[in-house]
């Protein structure tokens, strides 16, 4: 049997094949908006002071995370619609199956890690600054970046001795796990156990405790005595609550796509793929931009800054 495993290609959207460098202008706009807005969060956030708090600092990972996610896939991407590179080396393919799933992991865990500081703020406030302080902040990230890769370097680890035969078009612009395994002629249960565990224990995990953390702040807020204090109170969770559907919701959607949607057309697997990589990275500084008043003096007075030197 013939192996092939020197290079993968990545799946086109048939029919569209002529469109396919018109298609990458709202893709490249994406990209530019969430590199933009992400620079902008970890520019504002280092120069005001009254930002420098946990909640900020994790703001920061997100964004952080969020444009090494993006520009680990999309230039790729991009280089592909644009100069029909469609192949990809299959070491380059397991390296950026590690980044997406290890930097989601992390994402993950930063957002329990947020959620965790809206809980204690809210329903132990004289507690707060001494349980989440700024060392504490630190250790935390770390302590997400260790998890995301002991939990996922066995994923590109457990494919490199697979042999890759007939088929190998894989049905994203990019390599997720799942994806990749599919396109091996071989056993591939001890893969597809582990993914599932992975998965399930960080992503499914997270998830299950970001609920619990606001049942809890719920409970907490329903004990206060107007309706007024009550949404004073819980608007605080509005954006946090905002990107922890701006990532799960893709996320789900994936993993259903990927479960259920085999006979769907490779349009819908591609959007779902993109929507996964992008959607999260561009909505994020836009959700914290318009619920920060900080943030938004900030960008008025750069826009103001800058409108007056071009004026001059």
């Amino acid at each position: 049997m013939e192996v092939l495993k020197k290079e993968l290609c990545l799946e086109i959207i048939p029919g569209l094949e002529a469109a396919h460098f018109w298609m990458a202008i709202p893709l490249c706009s994406m990209y530019i908006m969430a590199v933009a807005g992400n620079c902008a969060v970890l520019f504002i956030v280092k120069t005001e002071p009254s930002l420098h708090v946990p909640m900020y600092f994790f703001l920061c990972m997100l964004a952080a995370i969020d444009l090494a996610l993006s520009t680990s896939t999309v230039p790729r991407v991009l280089s592909f619609y644009w100069f029909n590179t469609r192949e990809i080396s299959f070491s380059a393919c397991l390296v950026q199956m590690f980044f997406i799933h290890t930097l989601s992991a992390i994402e993950s865990t930063i957002l329990l890690a947020m959620a965790v500081d809206r809980y204690v703020a809210i329903c132990h406030p004289l507690r707060h600054a001494a349980i989440l302080t700024n060392t504490t902040t630190a250790k935390i990230g770390l302590a997400a970046m260790v998890r995301g890769v002991l939990f996922f370097l066995p994923l590109p680890l457990l494919l490199l001795p697979l042999p890759f035969c007939s088929s190998r078009v894989l049905s994203h612009s990019f390599c997720l796990h799942q994806d990749v395994m599919n396109l091996a002629c071989a056993n591939t249960t001890p893969s597809v156990v582990y993914g599932l565990t992975a998965i399930l224990l960080v992503m499914g995990l997270d998830a299950l405790l970001i609920c619990i953390s606001y049942l809890l702040i719920l409970k907490s807020v329903l004990r206060l005595a107007s309706w007024k204090e009550r949404l004073k109170v819980f608007s605080t969770c509005i954006a946090h609550i905002c990107v922890v559907l701006a990532f799960y919701v893709p996320l789900i959607g994936l993993s259903v796509v990927h479960r259920f949607g085999k006979d769907l057309a490779p349009l819908v697997h591609i959007i779902m793929g993109n929507i996964y990589i992008l959607v999260p990275a561009v909505l994020n500084p836009i959700i914290y931009g318009v619920r920060t008043k900080q943030i938004q003096r900030r960008i008025l007075n750069f826009i103001h800054i800058h409108n007056n030197r071009t004026a001059q």
